[in-house]
């Protein structure tokens, strides 16, 4: 089986590599891309422990971007990206400064607000991660027993970015991502294969056209928050745009807001054939 799509906790993943590649060896698990978000920080480690199992390790990262013209998230999926490159630092390292910086700023408000929390006590959560995220503050909250879930109605008290049927977080900050464009370019010269990730949960299929033109090379078509119909739109813009198949299964473990365990969104070996044919076929044009 074939997973192109977890977290470890590296970024907002529960598991450390070695576990999350444990966890896939038992799940019947091949080929497992991880895919930590705007980081790949450890992912040589992981290859390594990869063989270890007798699993394939491929070098991955997502990164969290937007659409200039439709204003809406994307996230962009980098397979067999080389780790560390200088291309991926330029765009990730500012959105990790950011991101832990707009985390300062929630928990302040939550303090603000009388939540007996600290950022050191959220930072333990944290622990190896490139950035502090959401799930490691409400990893905090659970701890001192403000909730049982880390997803669920305190999450969306805190931190809703607020719409005509639910008020805006108490603890809500925007995040600035960067234009999609910029990432794909960026996964490009690092080597990798941009994939656009779960399009239907972020409702950006437009985006594809014009971002297949700038070097997009799949879409994310077997995701845990697509349902049929989603995976058939998908499906349908891939054949359209030439782009490959991927699916993965996002797992974030105890962290994660829609689990399927790694193997359960397999797109077959045909897969991977078809991503090292692109790539081969885009280093030979360079």
């Amino acid at each position: 089986m074939i997973d192109l799509h977890a977290h470890t906790n590296i970024s907002d993943g529960f598991l450390s590599d070695r576990e999350l590649i444990k966890l896939a060896k038992e799940k019947g698990v091949t080929h497992l891309a991880i895919t930590n978000h705007d980081t790949t920080k450890g992912l040589q480690k992981a290859i390594d422990i990869g063989k270890e199992y007798e699993v394939v390790v491929i070098p991955g990262i997502e990164i969290s971007a937007y659409d200039p013209q439709s204003q809406k998230k994307a996230h962009i999926l980098g397979l067999y990206v080389e780790p560390e490159h200088a291309a991926l630092k330029k765009v990730c390292e500012p959105l990790l400064a950011r991101r832990d910086y707009k985390s300062r700023r929630m928990v302040q408000k939550l303090v603000e607000k009388g939540y007996d929390i600290t950022w050191e006590r959220v930072m333990r959560h944290a622990g190896e991660a490139a950035a502090v995220y959401k799930q490691h503050i409400m990893h905090a909250l659970l701890e001192q027993g403000y909730t049982n879930s880390i997803f669920g109605t305190l999450y969306h008290k805190l931190f809703s970015r607020g719409s005509q049927h639910q008020p805006q977080g108490i603890a809500y900050e925007a995040m600035e991502y960067i234009d999609g464009s910029l990432a794909i370019q960026a996964i490009l010269a690092a080597g990798g294969l941009p994939v656009l990730a779960h399009p239907g949960s972020f409702h950006n299929f437009e985006i594809v056209p014009r971002w297949a033109e700038v070097g997009l090379a799949g879409i994310e078509v077997r995701h845990p928050s697509h349902t049929p119909l989603l995976e058939k739109r998908a499906r349908e813009l891939a054949a359209k745009f030439q782009l490959i198949m991927t699916g993965g299964s996002d797992h974030h473990g105890f962290y994660g807001d829609v689990q399927a365990w790694p193997g359960e969104m397999d797109m077959g070996a045909e897969t991977i054939q078809a991503l090292l044919e692109r790539k081969q076929k885009a280093s030979c044009c360079q």
